[in-house]
């Protein structure tokens, strides 16, 4: 009458292999996938402060840039408000010092490897100070006027002496140029 119910049992998929399989396809995504990778500016921190021995320089007037960046994003050059773009221009005038002007920095007289004995602009300083409410958008298209200052005059050095831009001068030909027209930027702590 009755009949007897067998307990069927419910196959199972083989799933040893799926572990496997999904670690080889991660590996391949990896592999194949490129990553993004932003790009900012590049520049060399200072090193640790040795708060035992610090030293004061004295820095005369003549050889000091300096900007400032407020709270509103408003750019000033030694108590004047300016725009980026003439803000590169101020950098380059600043640092190259063609006429040898008196208000602008002092030059001293070098040996640089590859271009010979030349007038170095190596005792100015540019010193930024920027508000901790700057927004960062103009804190960077602040420091990318500098660097375009700064580039406008190594690439118009460059052509001169080896007759190619900047971007295509090999590394000692572009520490040549970086002897001539060193970087030189301090920053200064913002308010608050």
């Amino acid at each position: 009458m009755f009949r007897r119910r067998r307990n069927r049992e419910v196959p199972q998929l083989n799933t040893t292999s799926t572990a496997d399989i999904s670690f080889m396809l991660l590996i391949f995504f990896l592999v194949t996938s490129s990553m993004d990778t932003d790009k900012g500016l590049t520049s060399q921190l200072p090193p640790p402060e040795d708060t035992t021995e610090q030293q004061e320089q004295e820095v005369k007037k003549r050889n000091v840039l300096e900007l400032r960046l407020d709270a509103d994003d408003v750019l000033t050059c030694n108590g004047e408000t300016i725009g980026n773009d003439e803000l590169t221009k101020r950098v380059e005038d600043f640092v190259a010092n063609v006429s040898d002007a008196a208000d602008l920095p002092e030059k001293s007289e070098r040996e640089v490897h590859l271009i010979g004995r030349c007038r170095v602009s190596d005792r100015h300083i540019i010193t930024i100070e920027a508000d901790r409410e700057t927004t960062y958008n103009a804190y960077f298209e602040m420091q990318n006027a500098i660097a375009r200052g700064y580039n406008n005059l190594r690439d118009r050095l460059a052509r001169s002496r080896f007759g190619h831009a900047y971007a295509l001068c090999s590394q000692e030909e572009r520490d040549a140029v970086a002897m001539v027209y060193p970087k030189r930027i301090s920053e200064v702590r913002g308010e608050r």
